[in-house]
């Protein structure tokens, strides 16, 4: 596989720390469509469909699976570093801090 882009990792961060959490919701905290970094997580197998959110449209809920645990090396998600520690100014991790889930 090649790197991960920039955006791909800012997205998979959010869903790592929000999930489960919608495209919308994820392009909220990103500014910027999500589409294609969706479309490269999904066929990389880091994250997964977990069901509908219930409200309107239903929109898709994304998470993140057993292949994202291992590409980070972890056991499982409450190994993930503490959400300060990823602060990144300038960058869409930033958001993830000031948005309740």
């Amino acid at each position: 596989y090649t790197p991960l882009s920039q955006a791909a990792l800012e997205t998979l961060a959010i869903i790592a720390y929000k999930q489960p959490v919608t495209r919308a919701e994820i392009e909220a905290l990103r500014g910027v469509s999500v589409d294609s970094s969706i479309n490269t997580l999904l066929e990389r197998g880091l994250i997964e469909e977990k069901g509908r959110k219930d409200g309107p449209g239903r929109p898709i809920l994304y998470a993140t699976t057993g292949n994202f645990l291992k590409y980070f090396g972890l056991n499982d998600l409450s190994e993930l570093p503490a959400i300060e520690d990823l602060t990144i100014p300038g960058t869409a991790v930033e958001s993830i801090m000031n948005i309740d889930h």
